[in-house]
């Protein structure tokens, strides 16, 4: 089903549509909270209760959302820009077992996914292996779930095209692991799934309704059938990369884009991309399967952005983890402007409207006041490597 943002065809509501009618249902539920919570003051009353008895005040107070965002440091995560795959593991392990306030590492992840789940790990492999995604980190993901009781036939890696992932050689856990390694163009696109926009794009090669040897304009982006037919739920892992128009390639661009085809159309464009990347997460094909964002923070790359550049680049030893795709990306965002200013370099003042318009879809928060940064700092076990880049920020304080 298509969502259209200027038309509506009979029958079928739009994404505005959705978003209004959950703040009202939102609003209500609050009105019958307080219409109660007189009810109980007025009952009470005769028995010489006052208002403030019942806490009124704390329970709306209690109900204004927060979110939580939980940052894993390693001193030696990533030695000489060369993450351990070991230290990796017991980052992954120890952040998801503190994310969900557990210790035991089976209970943790069945927290987030069922038994029935097809958990599809969404990576970012265009920059390469050490500007995206890195392996060890999605390596370390696969491990920990497997550990956990999840069938590796249930896991499937993706990203947009297959190519990128034999290119970092992710296609390596398929033989290791007995996961899946796939792509959403080799994939392949549900035509009756799809985000619709009045800006046209030219389709090129992967895109569902491209045809070769002729120049075809659309305004649909289909869902890749990897949503619709296999993947029940998404573990997201974006890298710390630079964006010069949107300031990070993070949760929910790589995530956006990497789910639909005829994106070009939106890529060069800031103001496009602000309107697009937070419609297309929303999509219940993508937004509802969402179990986890992690950030892969062991390198930060300040500059580049699809290229991988490790002069412009900083060790941070870091992992990050959130259901707040919207904070986490803001917060990379302050990460990587700061890394440019202690290195020395221009700062790029990139366009933050597209973590705004998230958030006026209630897929985050944008004001990092009102997020709970947590930090777990795991000691080392042996001598650390002398620091190849200091990291920005004192150990365990957020510079916010």
């Amino acid at each position: 089903m298509g969502t259209r943002n200027n038309a509506r065809l009979p029958g079928k509501i739009s994404l505005t549509e959705l978003w209004k009618g959950h703040r009202e249902r939102k609003a209500g539920i609050l009105f019958f909270l307080i219409l109660f919570a007189v009810g109980i003051v007025g009952g009470l009353a005769k028995a010489s209760w006052q208002p403030q008895a019942i806490g009124l005040r704390s329970l709306l107070k209690e109900g204004i959302p927060k979110s939580r965002v939980l940052i894993v440091q390693h001193p030696e995560a990533a030695p000489a820009f060369a993450p351990d795959l070991k230290v990796v593991r017991q980052m992954i392990d120890a952040g998801i077992q503190r994310w969900v306030r557990t210790n035991s590492l089976r209970r943790a992840w069945n927290r987030l996914i069922r038994s029935n789940d097809v958990v599809g790990i969404k990576v970012y492999t265009e920059p390469g292996p050490f500007a995206g995604t890195r392996p060890a980190v999605v390596e370390a993901v696969v491990q920990s779930l497997i550990t956990a009781g999840v069938n590796p036939k249930r896991i499937v890696i993706w990203d947009k095209y297959r190519r990128d992932l034999v290119r970092v050689g992710l296609d390596k856990l398929q033989s290791r692991y007995g996961v899946a390694v796939e792509g959403a163009v080799e994939t392949g696109y549900d035509p009756k799934h799809f985000y619709d926009n009045p800006v046209p794009g030219t389709l090129v090669w992967g895109d569902l309704e491209f045809r070769p040897g002729k120049l075809i304009q659309g305004r649909h982006s289909y869902v890749t059938r990897l949503l619709t037919h296999r993947i029940t739920r998404i573990i997201n892992i974006a890298p710390l990369l630079n964006h010069n128009g949107i300031g990070v390639c993070g949760c929910l661009y790589s995530l956006a884009l990497g789910s639909v085809d005829n994106v070009i159309r939106f890529t060069k464009d800031p103001e496009r991309l602000a309107v697009a990347v937070p419609e297309i997460y929303a999509r219940p094909e993508i937004h509802d399967k969402v179990a986890l964002h992690i950030v892969d923070a062991l390198i930060g790359q300040y500059y580049g952005e699809d290229t991988g550049l490790m002069h412009y680049a900083a060790v941070l030893n870091q992992i990050r983890f959130s259901t707040d795709p919207v904070a986490l990306d803001l917060l990379s965002v302050q990460e990587l402007e700061a890394l440019r200013k202690k290195y020395g370099q221009a700062p790029l003042h990139p366009s933050l409207e597209l973590y705004h318009n998230a958030a006026i879809l209630e897929l985050g928060e944008d004001d990092l006041r009102r997020v709970e940064i947590e930090w777990l700092n795991l000691p080392a076990k042996k001598k650390a490597h002398p620091p190849t880049q200091a990291t920005s920020g004192q150990e365990g304080e957020p510079r916010l």
